[in-house]
């Protein structure tokens, strides 16, 4: 029997289906681009940056490889990285479940948007100390949860979507228990549609 699409085993399979549905409606006024520019600030050209949940690379993965980083995206949903190979060519895209990171090389800089709140919090807190061995010293990380603890379902072209959030304590532990200085955490800012948003900073 497939996953239930209201769990996070059921999100791979939800994003193959409605990839095209989702594509369609996603935003691409590049809304993002203040936090993308934080993150990436200061960092040289050809700069390693890994695009966690990159979907069809449309707007992240375009802008940021058009500020000539080297760009990595990784996303579980076939379909989706099809559309992104086709948009961002000189990018290099891999199909996997972000819950293996096993990259062997590391990044100046790690985002995930509305992608890293669809794990269990358990997963949550197992992956974030890939994330930060993934990441070089002084690197950066990004990424986009829930303003406080919770398990809400969501919907992408019309079929349900898992969503975990901790509360900002719990990954501020774990974001230092994973050698990871947290810099700022912005809860609902409007500036960003309402995302909550946490940056962090790998220790030199």
């Amino acid at each position: 029997m497939p996953p239930d699409p209201g769990t996070p085993e059921g999100i791979a399979g939800t994003y193959h289906r409605r990839a095209a549905a989702f594509d369609a409606s996603r935003d691409r006024t590049l809304y993002e681009r203040p936090w993308l520019d934080r993150l990436t600030q200061g960092l040289p050209p050809g700069a390693p940056v890994l695009d966690l949940g990159c979907g069809a690379g449309e707007p992240i993965a375009a802008y940021l490889a058009g500020q000539r980083f080297t760009v990595t995206g990784l996303d579980a949903s076939a379909p989706m990285l099809a559309m992104a190979r086709a948009r961002v060519p000189q990018a290099r895209f891999i199909e996997a479940d972000m819950r293996g990171l096993a990259l062997g090389t590391r990044f100046a800089a790690i985002l995930a948007w509305d992608s890293f709140f669809h794990l269990r919090p358990a997963d949550q807190l197992a992956l974030i100390p890939r994330l930060a061995a993934h990441l070089a010293p002084g690197g950066r990380l990004l990424f986009t949860c829930g303003p406080d603890a919770g398990e809400p379902i969501g919907t992408v072209g019309g079929e349900p979507v898992y969503h975990a959030s901790l509360t900002p304590a719990g990954y501020a532990v774990a974001l230092e228990a994973a050698g990871l200085l947290p810099r700022v955490f912005i809860a609902e800012d409007p500036a960003t549609q309402g995302r909550s948003l946490w940056l962090a900073e790998r220790r030199a």
